[in-house]
């Protein structure tokens, strides 16, 4: 028995496994569990390994590539058309299988250990900033009820509280005004926590040689360099600019306006 794919159907504690030798006929289904993977695989002569790009995908990837196996990671939407009967973890996994063997097939480059870190910075950053608006928005509302207004902006909220308060006088209960600060007092927190992630991203920014050279086009800072060369694995995996354009999601009208 000679196997030549394989597509495994990624998951959180057990793994499903479709083989395939050189004719295509199936040799080989089989469930692993998470502390099983590593040594299956090790031990499994060199083969083309397909898996959707999802979670845990490229840490897999990286760990199977050691091993001398071809790993190709694939959008889960191209592999949706291979699934021949109702959605399970067989299924998929036959599927995964099926599709990597495509010659037209479109795969997802791997990411590296660094490149998957500086894009958690940027998650992060990106939660954090998001939280600070919805604080930052429930902050305007409460006050809002009071007759306090404020302008619009983050920015705003944090130097015109402590004033507005102030100005409230007596009119305000004191549970009210303890709850504000502690609003107050959590959105500094979060802006603190905002300012430090990205110093951390623009210190890996001044580090990174292509990072620097994209932040010489225009529109285009350290926060959005650093994101594009992480997100982006091998630059060589796309045959011309509008390839890589079609990747991130830009269309012509958006382009013209960089």
């Amino acid at each position: 028995m000679k196997i030549t794919a394989v597509g495994i159907d990624l998951a959180k504690s057990v793994f499903q496994v479709h083989a395939v030798d050189e004719r295509g006929r199936a040799v080989l289904r089989k469930q692993l569990r998470r502390d099983q993977m590593t040594a299956f695989f090790a031990n499994l002569p060199p083969c083309l390994i397909g898996m959707e790009a999802c979670a845990s995908a490229h840490h897999w990837a990286r760990t199977l590539q050691r091993f001398g196996h071809t790993v190709r990671l694939m959008a889960p939407q191209f592999v949706k058309p291979y699934v021949k009967s109702n959605k399970n973890d067989v299924a998929d996994a036959e599927a995964i299988c099926e599709a990597v063997a495509r010659p037209n097939m479109r795969f997802v480059p791997i990411k590296s250990v660094e490149q998957q870190a500086v894009l958690a910075l940027h998650r992060v950053r990106q939660g954090f900033v998001r939280a600070r608006t919805a604080q930052g928005n429930q902050i305007r509302g409460l006050l809002g009820e009071f007759g306090l207004i404020m302008p619009k902006g983050i920015v705003n909220v944090t130097k015109r509280v402590p004033t507005l308060l102030e100005d409230a006088g007596d009119e305000l209960p004191a549970s009210f005004r303890q709850l504000i600060e502690r609003l107050t007092g959590h959105l500094k927190e979060l802006d603190r926590q905002v300012d430090e992630l990205e110093t951390q991203i623009k210190a890996w920014h001044r580090g990174s040689e292509l990072s620097r050279k994209l932040e010489k086009i225009p529109g285009i800072g350290p926060l959005g360099a650093s994101a594009l060369v992480a997100s982006i694995a091998d630059a060589n995996s796309f045959e011309n600019g509008r390839q890589l354009s079609a990747w991130l999601g830009l269309v012509p009208r958006l382009l013209a306006l960089v």
